[in-house]
């Protein structure tokens, strides 16, 4: 008797282990992993994650968020060896329509819920191929000139609606005063295609310059690079912040942010940071206008979109698109303005943002931002006619090597390792060596 029930005993407990390992199995999260920038949007999105979760706890999302500059190497690799680390990619405006035409990426299928026309038409446009959708904006931007209304105001000065640079040249000289901690002005000096040459690019198109003439010649060394690089050397070191040569977005925000920086042009998606009581210590300080121009008003201010993207070989591509669809939706934008406030949402993708009456009140740069997101215009954004389509990047794959090496030079002639024209002339070389290879150009 004893050997019975012991049996059964031992019959029930293995059913019930069984039981047990088939429950874990059952509740097993499956892995969403998500490549991202460490951006703080970015961020907001990592720490709302756990609605997302809570709605489907089968899915466990996991981050890897990386620098700007790295994020886009190790994503470009990813992807176009199929690696298949990651289930979702942010990737830019410049990213999406080329890896869309190679097929690397999947279409996005949105519902009429998520309602793909109140998108803002110069971002969708950009990430669109054939009317089909390949990435979903989380956030966009142009850029834009951030001030310290309280120290243009204490100088005797007005900043204007549109200002030139030799404005801005006048009004950062009177404004800065290092000795207090604050310097006239910050603007990018990190190198790369996305760092300092999206800002520089922006310059020298407003100088009347371009990258690549009709015949897909290098401009790099003209005068416009060089009235363009000049000054903003000259400037940058005469009212920059030390080390200007390693900042970039990052950097300046937070140079901003403890009130550190009299003017900063940079990304419109600052904005919301600079004005937010909780991390600008000069939020009630801070005031917007556009993007200094000089010889023409032509791509001054750059276009760029933060997306979610699913590559082809994705193995979880329903999973993903699950995900898109919940971080870049209108029910997003709420949440975060729920969670964190209005002054914190994810700007520069919808009309309906823009239009909500709790948004405006507190986004006093709002009309700014949106006129230089609408201002802004890819296809015809340099003075003499371009073959490019891109106000601060050609759409070509080549760009980024020549973007980067471009870049290098330009940081370090902002350092004082080499002249202005140095660094045009080896720039030059470079790009040239680059689009003859690419069969883009003939010497």
């Amino acid at each position: 008797m004893k050997f019975k029930i012991s049996a059964v005993a031992l019959a029930m407990g293995a059913l019930g282990t069984l039981g047990l390992l088939g429950a874990t199995a059952a509740s097993a999260a499956t892995d969403l992993v998500i490549a991202t920038v460490n951006n703080g949007h970015m961020i907001t999105m990592q720490k709302l994650t756990k609605f997302f979760e809570a709605a489907n706890p089968d899915v466990k999302v996991k981050w890897v968020t990386l620098e700007e500059g790295v994020l886009r190497q190790r994503v470009t690799t990813d992807i176009a060896t199929k690696g298949g680390q990651f289930d979702v990619m942010t990737i830019g405006l410049y990213e999406a329509p080329i890896w869309s035409k190679k097929g690397w990426l999947a279409p996005i299928n949105t519902d009429a819920a998520y309602d793909v026309d109140d998108l803002l038409p110069a971002i969708r446009s950009g990430l669109s191929q054939d009317g089909k959708l390949y990435a979903a904006p989380f956030y966009g931007e142009s850029s834009m000139t951030m001030y310290r209304a309280d120290l243009v105001k204490a100088a005797g000065l007005t900043m204007p609606a549109n200002p030139t640079w030799t404005d801005m040249a006048n009004i950062v000289a009177k404004i800065h005063d290092p000795a207090k901690g604050v310097y006239g002005l910050c603007l990018r000096g990190k190198p790369g295609w996305g760092d300092n040459m999206a800002f520089l690019t922006t310059m020298v198109n407003t100088y009347g310059g371009q990258w690549f003439d009709m015949a897909w010649k290098p401009q790099i060394d003209s005068k416009p690079w060089h009235d363009a690089i000049s000054q903003y050397v000259d400037l940058m070191k005469k009212y920059g912040p030390p080390g200007a040569s390693a900042n970039s977005f990052n950097e300046n925000l937070a140079l901003f942010n403890e009130g550190k920086c009299g003017v900063w042009i940079d990304a419109t998606i600052a904005a919301s940071f600079v004005s937010d009581p909780k991390q600008s210590k000069v939020a009630d300080k801070v005031a917007f206008t556009q993007a200094p121009t000089a010889v023409t008003p032509k791509g001054a201010n750059w276009l760029w979109s933060w997306n979610l993207a699913v590559p082809a070989s994705s193995k979880k591509p329903e999973l993903a698109q699950k995900f898109i669809t919940w971080a870049t939706s209108k029910d997003y934008v709420n949440l975060v303005a729920k969670e964190e406030g209005w002054i914190a949402v994810p700007t520069g993708t919808r009309k309906s943002t823009y239009a909500n009456a709790d948004f405006q009140k507190v986004a006093k740069f709002a009309p700014e931002e949106l006129k230089a997101i609408n201002s802004a215009n890819p296809t015809d954004s340099t003075l003499p006619k371009s073959p490019y389509v891109g106000v601060q990047f050609a759409s070509i794959p080549e760009f980024q090597a020549i973007g980067i090496a471009v870049g290098q030079q330009m940081s370090a002639a902002l350092s004082g390792k080499v002249t202005v024209d140095a660094a045009l002339k080896t720039s030059q070389t470079a790009a040239e060596r680059e689009m003859t290879k690419g069969g883009y150009y003939k010497k």
